[in-house]
């Protein structure tokens, strides 16, 4: 299907990755394929918001299962499946919630899920400089069966895993979740990312997202898909879950194609193993810059490559301006290999790193 599609559509922008291959300024630089374009073509065109598109439910029922959740829902974004999650989650103030002080919710999201739920955030810095561990969390958490009518108990803590690409261990999860549900605190995942952790082999996705009370996941971050995400939990939170999404204009009438091009994008690049390869390529790169007189500011232990210019005779802006002018795209300190890129580009990728840090000049 894939050869008929190329010969009938030679010049469409859906046949190769394009720019992508040479893109390492994010995870969603990705181009849909054209399996996705296929499967779009071939959707159900019923509406989303009656709940009677096919296609969307087998989109649902799929990640239900893959996650052993009761039930899932489709949405337009990770940032919608976080506050719809964590809206539904949140039933009667006062309430807070509890996040790592780098998290997306906290830090990347325009402010949305506080805005939209109210809730007080409580952010907490982990003292291995990685991921939150329980012993970072005991002294912040406010528990409802011990808070003083002064204090806004905790009534939700949301974690998020990977983290600029870390891992959070499966054995501490384990720990936060269990302690929060012992006490009567809800545990959200945003787990946008969480397709890597499982590559890089921490745990399967029914062992982490089965804990956790909802779990929000992208389709667009890593796996290629042009929109959306999915967020799964118990069939009472995704019910309520469904009316928070219309409340906020995220139902949408015809979400076919979208949910189609979804589920190729979990079947084809996750399921067949396309992220795992990003993760050597990653390590390869950083043990390439270390090689050459740089650091990093965090492990690499997924995708991301965090640049440390410290010591170094050049900074990030001659880096970026150097990378444009020989045709790769840097936009930060983060570097992200996802499974578009190509070896060209990771070659060019890394003489820029050897001219830069030898000193030898553009050009030459």
């Amino acid at each position: 299907m894939e050869d008929t599609l190329k010969q009938a559509l030679p010049q469409s922008t859906w046949s190769e990755p394009g720019c992508a291959a040479f893109d390492f300024r994010g995870d969603v630089r990705t181009n849909p394929t054209l399996d996705m374009l296929n499967a779009m073509a071939h959707a159900s065109l019923s509406d989303g918001v009656a709940t009677s598109d096919p296609t969307t439910h087998e989109l649902e029922a799929y990640l239900a299962k893959l996650t052993s959740h009761p039930a899932a829902l489709f949405v337009l974004s990770g940032t919608m499946g976080n506050l719809v999650a964590l809206r539904s989650l949140l039933t009667q103030p006062p309430y807070g919630i509890l996040c790592d002080s780098r998290a997306h919710i906290l830090a990347s999201e325009a402010g949305g899920a506080f805005a939209f739920t109210g809730a007080i955030p409580r952010p907490v810095e982990p003292a291995n400089g990685v991921y939150l561990t329980l012993e970072d969390i005991i002294p912040h958490i406010v528990l409802p069966d011990s808070a003083t009518v002064h204090m806004c108990p905790t009534r939700v803590i949301s974690l998020e895993n990977p983290l600029r690409g870390m891992i959070m261990p499966l054995s501490e999860t384990c720990r936060i979740c269990d302690f929060a549900h012992e006490h009567g605190v809800l545990v959200h995942l945003d787990g946008a990312r969480l397709w890597e952790v499982v590559s890089a082999g921490a745990g399967s996705l029914e062992e982490y997202c089965s804990l956790f009370d909802t779990v929000t996941m992208c389709f667009s971050k890593g796996l290629g898909a042009s929109a959306g995400a999915i967020v799964v939990g118990g069939e009472a939170v995704i019910r309520h879950a469904r009316w928070i999404r219309q409340s906020i204009g995220g139902s949408i009438r015809q979400p076919g194609p979208l949910s189609a091009a979804a589920l190729v994008a979990v079947k084809k690049t996750f399921g067949a193993g396309l992220l795992k390869p990003t993760h050597e390529i990653a390590q390869e790169i950083a043990t390439f810059w270390e090689g050459c007189g740089g650091t990093l500011k965090h492990p690499t232990q997924t995708n991301m490559v965090w640049l440390d210019f410290t010591g170094l005779s050049f900074g990030l802006r001659q880096m970026i301006d150097e990378a444009s002018r020989r045709g790769i795209f840097i936009s930060r300190d983060r570097l992200i290999v996802h499974y578009q890129i190509c070896s060209e580009a990771v070659s060019t990728l890394k003489q820029l790193m050897a001219d830069l840090t030898s000193g030898e000049e553009p050009g030459k």
